[in-house]
């Protein structure tokens, strides 16, 4: 960057949750372009902490907006899911070059509202910029999670933890509302919510999902036999997953998936467990500025 006369700040993080505590510092001081260095949960945290100043601003009477704001990743991550949908290289010397060339785009960013049940009750609230999902997809989050804290890492966790819920599912209820009208109600595996394509270190859960068509993908995975479950998951790879006969996928603005049988559901965003069911899912009518590689 220096090499480059890009002028810069940086700051490392000492613990989860940090970056979000920088990025939120940062853009009250009034900085507006950021690099992550790192992974999928990193892109996270800076843009949870660049939507809390947001969040600030507004209730202080400013005019801050998501479009103000540039996000670009350097990614060194166990977890680089979001850069396969904008083409960013793993290369840091390509990825500066991008950055000094302004070569950026914009997408949509999800509000994710999880939690209360009651009139008067707080939701926690997240904003994804790649993928969510609960059930499955959730539990794949929450295993690799605990292996990471214990010290272990690698692109063969996902595929680890994969295995290890394929063996052992946990089936719940719910009913989902896209756009205000039912469009599934019943049993599920698992439900996936995509902005970008690709999670899990290279699965294809929302393999159609357009970065910036102010939607939201939705998979719905009813239980599947456990003879079918291997055959499932090998389509997961090469995107054909939606072809699956149990599986059925829609597009909305906002999303409601509420439980129907009392179970306990976790919610991840972006890798990251944020919360449970009750959830809503908005697409924002702002964008964000993000690095993109035609």
């Amino acid at each position: 960057m220096r090499r480059r006369q890009i002028s810069y700040g940086y700051r490392t993080t000492d613990c989860k949750s940090h970056a979000t505590e920088i990025a939120y510092g940062a853009a009250k001081e009034g900085f507006r372009k950021f690099i992550a260095a790192g992974g999928d949960g990193t892109v996270h945290e800076m843009l949870n902490g660049i939507m809390r100043r947001i969040s600030d601003s507004v209730l202080e009477g400013g005019n801050l907006r998501l479009q103000d704001f540039t996000l670009a990743v350097i990614p060194i991550g166990s977890g680089n899911d979001w850069i396969k949908s904008h083409h960013i290289p793993y290369d840091v010397e390509e990825v500066i070059g991008m950055v000094a060339g302004e070569s950026f785009s914009g997408q949509d960013i999800v509000k994710v509202s999880t939690g209360a049940t009651g009139p008067g009750e707080k939701r926690e609230v997240s904003y994804m910029v790649n993928i969510g999902g609960i059930g499955l997809d959730a539990r794949i989050c929450e295993r690799v999670n605990r292996q990471k804290d214990a010290g272990k890492s690698g692109k063969l966790l996902y595929a680890g933890s994969l295995i290890y819920n394929l063996a052992h599912p946990e089936i719940f209820s719910v009913s989902v509302m896209c756009d205000g009208k039912l469009f599934y109600e019943g049993e599920c595996l698992s439900i996936a919510f995509g902005i970008g394509k690709y999670s899990g270190g290279g699965f294809r859960q929302t393999p159609e999902a357009v970065l910036d068509d102010g939607l939201v993908d939705v998979t719905v995975i009813p239980p599947i036999s456990p003879a079918r479950m291997p055959g499932a998951a090998l389509r997961l790879l090469d995107g054909s997953f939606l072809g699956q006969k149990e599986v059925l996928s829609t597009r909305a603005r906002s999303v409601e998936v509420n439980p129907t049988d009392g179970r306990r559901v976790i919610m991840e965003v972006d890798g990251e467990i944020v919360g449970t069911l009750p959830v809503r899912l908005d697409v924002l009518a702002d964008r964000l500025n993000v690095l993109h590689r035609d």
